[in-house]
């Protein structure tokens, strides 16, 4: 029922503010269309509390405001909405799938982000150049979001990691963030249904980006999936004493 009703609040939510950002997308300059964008991620935030008990713990140095390069772990529909609201001002990168929503096209171009073709390859490739020498021109020292699997992956599960994290802080002269989460147990994918639970992001120690290729995704694999287990076997644990306890108190309910 919980889930049913935040699907219902947030989709229309996600329709209103469609509406409210492309406006804002014709105002000059990026900073309106950016407060438009940070204010569609908090009521998000606000819907998964209170209607779905979705709470959402910061771990680690937010690099707010900071020329980095975030890698962070995509197991759920809300991880770019819980990454804009606790990061602020950011530019990121996105696939091209989102095109396919009403307005969005000219929202992710005022924006300023990095649209790439989900499939990959050459195509990918040039669109994601074109992306950093946007971002190089227009002298934009925030942090840059991007997914290195490219795709959402089931929670305790992860896919190859694309080199475009690599070749995008390495253009930028900019050290990556890795972030590990676990909000796939709580919004796993895109699904329908929601579960309860403490959801964390983690910000790990940033690494260089002067770093060869195949070592440095290997690496920032390691690290981000290597985490995200941790946190999910972190959540389970809790998820199953809370379980216990509340047979527990059932039991001891029916016994008295």
């Amino acid at each position: 029922m919980r889930s049913t009703l935040f699907n219902l609040v947030y989709w229309s939510g996600s329709a209103f503010y469609a509406i409210v950002c492309f406006i804002l997308a014709w105002l000059p300059g990026r900073s309106p269309l950016m407060h438009g964008l940070r204010s569609y991620a908090r009521f998000t935030l606000l819907a998964m509390r209170w209607i779905c008990g979705i709470k959402v713990e910061v771990r680690g140095e937010i690099p707010r405001n900071q020329p980095v390069v975030i890698g962070a772990k995509h197991q759920s529909w809300g991880d770019g909405m819980v990454m804009l609201a606790k990061t602020g001002s950011l530019s990121f990168v996105c696939g091209d799938h989102l095109l396919n929503y009403p307005l969005l096209g000219h929202v992710l171009r005022k924006a300023g982000a990095i649209v790439l073709s989900n499939q990959g390859g050459i195509d990918a490739q040039s669109r994601l150049e074109a992306g950093i020498e946007r971002t190089q021109s227009e002298g934009r020292e925030q942090p840059v979001l991007i997914y290195p699997e490219g795709h959402l992956t089931e929670v305790g599960t992860g896919m190859r990691y694309r080199s475009g994290v690599w070749r995008l802080a390495r253009a930028l002269d900019r050290p990556v963030v890795p972030v590990a989460t676990n909000l796939g147990q709580c919004w796993p994918q895109n699904k329908w249904y929601k579960s309860a639970g403490m959801a964390v992001i983690e910000f790990l120690p940033a690494r260089p980006a002067g770093e060869a290729k195949a070592d440095f995704l290997s690496q920032l694999e390691h690290d981000v999936e290597a985490r995200s287990r941790c946190l999910e076997a972190e959540f389970a644990s809790v998820n199953q004493s809370r379980q216990c306890g509340l047979h527990i108190g059932r039991t001891q309910t029916l016994h008295s």
